[in-house]
C-alpha cells in the first residue's frame, strides 16, 4: 500500500487521518488482528499467497489502516484506490472486509456503538441515567405541507436537491 503507518509521522497526522493517536491504533491493530484470524483462520498475508494475485494491502494493520482512512476522511473509492495503489473496485472489497473484521473487533471489545434500539427498554438501558438528550433533526426532511401558512413556516429556504 503505498501509504503506511511510518508516513504519519506527528499526532495531530494520526487523529487527522485516522480518529486516533499511535497508541489507540497500535492496540486496536493488536485485536484486530486477532479478529482477523479468528474470521479466516490465517493471516491475511497466508491468504493473499493462496489466491496469487497481486494484493497492496500486505498484512492486518495495513488494513485496518485503510479501513479507517475511508471512515475518517470520506474519500471516494477512485481516489482512496490512487492513494492506496489499487482499483476503486479493490479499494471497495478491501474497506468490505476491513468493516466486517472492525465491527467483530469493536463487537468483542465492547466498544461497538448502539445502532437501533428497538423497544424502550433498550433506549431507557442506554440513556436512562441521562437527564437531557439532544437529538439533532433541524434538516430532518417533511412531505411539503398543502395548506399555505404551514408551508411558509416549514419553508427551510434552501434549494431543492437536485435529482
Amino acid at each position: 500500500m503505498k501509504i503506511t503507518t511510518a508516513d504519519l509521522t506527528q499526532d495531530r497526522q494520526w487523529r487527522a487521518m485516522l480518529g486516533l493517536n499511535e497508541q489507540q491504533f497500535y492496540k486496536l491493530s493488536e485485536a484486530f488482528t486477532q479478529t482477523y484470524f479468528d474470521t479466516y483462520h490465517s493471516t491475511l498475508s497466508e491468504r493473499k499467497v493462496d489466491v496469487k494475485i497481486k494484493y497492496c494491502i500486505r498484512n492486518e494493520e495495513e488494513l485496518l489502516l485503510f479501513t479507517l482512512i475511508r471512515l475518517k476522511t470520506g474519500l471516494t473509492y477512485d481516489v482512496l484506490g490512487v492513494m492506496c495503489g489499487m482499483t476503486a473496485s479493490n479499494a471497495v472489497r478491501n474497506q468490505k472486509i476491513g468493516l466486517a473484521v472492525l465491527a467483530k473487533t469493536l463487537e468483542s471489545l465492547n466498544a461497538m456503538p448502539k445502532r437501533k434500539l428497538l423497544t424502550i427498554e433498550d433506549f431507557k438501558s442506554l440513556f436512562g441515567e441521562h437527564k437531557d438528550l439532544f437529538i439533532d433533526a433541524t434538516e430532518q426532511r417533511i412531505q411539503r405541507p398543502q395548506d399555505k401558512d404551514f408551508q411558509i413556516e416549514t419553508y427551510s429556504g434552501k434549494k431543492k436537491p437536485i435529482l
